[in-house]
């Protein structure tokens, strides 16, 4: 019995069928990196193809001074929300002063930049680049400007 479009055949089966079975994984087991450098190497696991977890984060101590000004600057009223991306190039930590907004600063982390003009950046919603750098510190003085009243 063959059915039309929008029927459903009484005899076929309710799911697609199995995929053909992974190969199994080699003597040692587990992934294993190549002659590559970094995270770039071949998964001897899935038959020898090659992978890159080409992922770009902040460590733990970058988020903890990312953090530590964005707390600071929350309890004084001028940021309320933030995001977080991790891309393929580079990490991104975007600051919001309202959550339905566009992002008034973007902290960003560019590996290949290191070697250039510094690989961390604060960028204006703009799109202007406030501050470039070597040093996550000399970064975020960028926009850590407190005003303070000096005595006469």
């Amino acid at each position: 019995m063959t059915s039309g479009p929008g029927e459903i055949d009484p005899n076929s089966p309710p799911y697609p069928p199995p995929s053909p079975a992974l190969p199994p994984p080699a003597s040692g087991g587990g992934l294993r990196r190549g002659a590559g450098e970094g995270r770039e190497g071949v998964c001897e696991r899935w038959g020898g193809a090659p992978f890159s977890a080409a992922q770009v984060t902040f460590d733990r101590s970058e988020l903890g001074r990312i953090f530590g000004l964005y707390e600071r600057k929350v309890a004084e009223g001028e940021w309320r929300d933030y995001a977080i991306d991790f891309l393929k190039d580079r990490a991104v930590f975007s600051i919001f002063r309202r959550s339905c907004e566009i992002p008034i600063y973007r902290i960003e982390k560019n590996p290949p930049l290191a070697l250039r003009q510094g690989i961390y950046s604060v960028i204006s919603a703009t799109g202007l680049i406030v501050r470039r750098g070597h040093e996550l510190d000399r970064v975020l003085r960028a926009i850590d400007r407190s005003f303070r009243l000096v005595p006469r």
